[in-house]
């Protein structure tokens, strides 16, 4: 079973958005008795609050809901429990490392690290690019699935 947790700053935006996405398409291929995944935020800013209606409305689109999902905050023990550590962008994986005391195997990556154009994906709560930040988190997740199934 590998278990992926997707990190971004608040965990309303980005995070969500990667986890129900890359939740649907492990589901579509049958595989979610080998892989699963959650979402937290480096920060305690949005703690406890729903998430951000611009992602609701983007997965919606997709068919996807994100029904009951509320922001946590990412802990030191996320790092023992998880396989993999996702960010979105070079100052979430930073402040992951902070979190987490450093990354000894190699753990924490940015989600469109898997893709063939590593890059930061921006977080539509500042651009309010909401069609922009899900189209590189589709690229990024089917790219990280792509990863774990030949591995």
């Amino acid at each position: 079973m590998k278990k992926i947790l997707f990190v971004c700053l608040g965990n309303i935006c980005r995070s969500p958005m990667a986890e129900f996405i890359f939740r649907d398409m492990v589901k579509e291929r049958g595989l979610e008795d080998e892989i699963i995944c959650a979402s937290a935020a480096t920060s305690n800013e949005e703690y406890g609050n729903p998430v951000h209606p611009g992602t609701r409305r983007k997965l919606q689109e997709l068919g996807i809901s994100c029904s009951g999902k509320t922001a946590r905050t990412m802990t030191r023990q996320d790092y023992a429990e998880y396989d993999l550590l996702i960010g979105m962008e070079t100052r979430n994986i930073q402040n992951m490392k902070r979190i987490c005391g450093g990354d000894p195997k190699g753990k924490i990556l940015r989600l469109l690290d898997y893709s063939g154009r590593p890059r930061d994906i921006a977080d539509p709560w500042y651009t309010g690019n909401f069609d922009l930040t899900c189209q590189d988190i589709l690229e990024g997740c089917d790219a990280l699935l792509e990863h774990l199934m030949n591995k």
